[in-house]
């Protein structure tokens, strides 16, 4: 019989508390970096919760599966991976201790613990069910209106807006540290601005990079990180195979091979055969065949010479004799190149990779203003520019030279870069889930207090969870969701179990002083109720070229963007005041996170028994039933 083991709710509770501990240590203002060493001696400094957690050698299935969940979100919107443990953790406890307290129905369970099973899987599926039906009206109206609209202009503006500036600083911050944070965030801003699209669409300038960020960035090791830096053009990971200087004053033509520069033999009747005894089965001998594959070689190089082509990009190693005629027509070759880099220079170029050597068109042919190796640290690179680049393609590119002291710190910081890239996207771009333009009173009537009853107007529900949307960092969010959690917690149980185990990620942040803490959940709740207006206006920098489809600039007055957050006109508290000086955080990525650990806790409380098995899933009958699992590199190591 194969080993079975019965999953308690206690036992997950020990797993992921496990998992918290190990990423406590650098969460928060206050928290450091986390060292591993291998057995190889190599060693490794981080303070991302991701690569935190993935380089554990976890034998746990559930340690496995939580892992799995917060390597998913943190790839989908780059941000809240440590955040999703500790709220993971503390919904766990708060469940736990709810089902501890209601008392066992003997008839219908056989024990205690499938009682205390049965009823936390109901609170998980209420909390979820609570999440995707009423979780964004209650942000609507209790969140929402304290938050700041970031626009296209203030994210590309030469002068970088404070909103965006503290948004980038706020998430490095918690990644590289405060040294680093505003050099990285300049740079990050300075991306963004020359990568400048028509329109000013700047989501599809987010989505580019964040595509083609393998190809557009190059990591330096060996020098600080100060000087990372902007490259105009794209940056070839490989070297002259074949090398010969060009002007820069005359546009340089180049064709891309996917494949050996070769002909197809049989596409030309031309068929070479040995027998077995070695004997030649045709009339043509060795000797005539390669005279004539020398000959068709000639003919292709006398091709490339007709349409002016001077550099041959290739993905694959050519032969000695493709190198030798290049050599003779004074052409460069570039070999090996991989295929992120190749599908980035056929889309900025406009050009389509050959596919057969005998058929070489104009329509192949990619005008380069220059070709020429550049020095990177130790490696020398190919550094092309694209002519007429603006008249063909959306996108400017300029690649991003990112440098660390050693190999582990440059991939940290490349892996920081690409990642806040993903948090402006995910801040940039709508929320999936349907937001509800209509609501019944009953709905929205969620803020209801001594003083005022505070509904909804209808134009906010237009623009609820839309666009651009940051909070002040260090709590904010979860001490406003847990306000207006608690006050709809008067008619639903779930959504104050929900704001208890919010208000553990504010706790933990001041964990090194509860006091500021105290002091800053009461000047949030004081500036709530000191409100004389149910909504003030929403800060929106710009107006037809915001960031929402919301409501205009006639329903939103524009304020100064010094404020950068609501304030209230009559008493003069601003919550801007209060905590801005902490950073922002994005409203879209907290909203996403928190739908993610409500999904991730159903999943887990509906494990019931684990089955050990001594041979490998078979992963093809597994991907027919729609279930997959992605191993990373590092679990793959171990």
């Amino acid at each position: 019989m194969l080993p079975v083991e019965h999953l308690h709710l206690k036992h997950v509770l020990q797993t992921v508390s496990a998992l918290e501990s190990v990423v406590l240590r650098s969460f928060g203002p206050e928290g450091g970096q986390v060292l591993f060493t291998r057995d190889t001696g190599q060693a490794m400094l981080t303070r991302s919760g991701t690569r935190i957690l993935t380089a554990l050698r976890l034998e746990h299935p559930v340690a496995r599966m939580v892992v799995d969940c917060v390597r998913k979100h943190s790839k989908a919107t780059g941000d809240g991976s440590k955040t999703f443990l500790l709220l993971l953790a503390s919904l766990l406890r708060m469940i736990h201790a709810a089902a501890w307290k209601e008392p066992a129905v003997s008839r219908t369970y056989s024990s205690r613990e499938a009682a205390e099973a049965a009823t936390a899987r109901r609170l998980a599926d209420e909390l979820l069910a609570f999440a995707l039906e009423e979780l964004e009206d209650v942000i609507s109206v209790g969140v929402l209106p304290y938050g700041l609209w970031v626009s296209w202009e203030a994210l590309t503006a030469k002068n970088n807006s404070t909103c965006v500036q503290k948004l980038l600083v706020s998430f490095f911050h918690t990644r590289l540290g405060q040294t680093h944070s505003d050099f990285i965030s300049d740079l990050t801003c300075e991306l963004l601005r020359n990568c400048r699209l028509k329109r000013d669409l700047l989501p599809s300038a987010l989505q580019f990079v964040n595509d083609n960020f393998p190809a557009l960035h190059t990591p330096v090791s060996g020098f600080p990180i100060s000087c990372s830096r902007l490259i105009e053009g794209q940056v070839i990971h490989r070297d002259f195979a074949v090398s010969f200087a060009h002007t820069d004053h005359q546009p340089v033509k180049a064709v891309v091979f996917t494949q050996h520069l070769q002909l197809k033999l049989h596409d030309e009747g031309v068929v070479l055969k040995v027998g077995s005894g070695g004997k030649m089965t045709e009339n043509k001998s060795i000797v005539e065949f390669s005279a004539w594959s020398e000959k068709s070689l000639e003919c292709v190089f006398a091709k490339l010479q007709c349409l002016g082509v001077s550099v041959l990009l290739s993905a694959v190693k050519q032969s000695a004799a493709v190198l030798a005629l290049a050599a003779q027509a004074h052409m460069c070759v570039v070999e090996c190149i991989s295929e992120d880099e190749l599908s980035l220079f056929a889309q900025l170029s406009g050009t389509t990779p050959v596919s057969h050597c005998w058929r070489i068109e104009p329509v192949n042919v990619a005008s380069l203003t220059f070709c020429r190796p550049i020095l990177l640290g130790v490696h020398r690179y190919v550094h092309v520019a694209f002519h007429d680049l603006e008249e063909r393609t959306m996108v400017k590119p300029c690649s991003v030279v990112v440098c660390g002291p050693g190999e582990g710190q440059t991939d940290q910081y490349a892996c920081a870069f690409q990642d806040a890239i993903r948090m402006l996207l995910t801040t940039c771009k709508p929320t999936d889930v349907t937001v509800t333009t209509v609501l019944s009173d009953q709905r929205t009537r969620l803020h209801t207090d001594d003083h005022s009853d505070r509904t909804m107007p209808t134009s906010f529900q237009q623009c609820v969870l839309e666009t651009g949307c940051v909070l002040p960092a260090g709590g904010t969010f979860e001490c406003l969701l847990s306000h207006a959690l608690l006050q709809h917690g008067r008619r639903c149980s779930v959504s104050q179990l929900l704001a208890n185990a919010l208000l553990n990620v504010p706790r933990l942040i001041y964990s090194q002083s509860p006091r500021h803490f105290l002091h800053i959940q009461n000047r949030i709740l004081s500036f709530i109720l000191n409100q004389s207006h149910t909504f003030s206006p929403l800060c929106k920098q710009g107006s037809a070229t915001g960031l929402g489809h919301g409501a205009g600039a006639a329903d939103f007055p524009p304020v100064d963007s010094k404020l950068s957050l609501n304030c209230c006109r009559e008493t003069g508290v601003s919550l801007n005041a209060v905590m801005l000086n902490s950073g922002l955080d994005s409203l879209g990525c907290k909203y996403r996170l928190l739908l993610a650990v409500l999904q991730c806790v159903s999943s887990l409380l509906r494990v019931d028994t684990m089955l050990y098995t001594h041979a490998a899933l078979n992963t093809q009958s597994c991907s027919r039933a729609s279930v997959s699992w992605e191993g990373s590199e590092d679990e793959a190591e171990h």
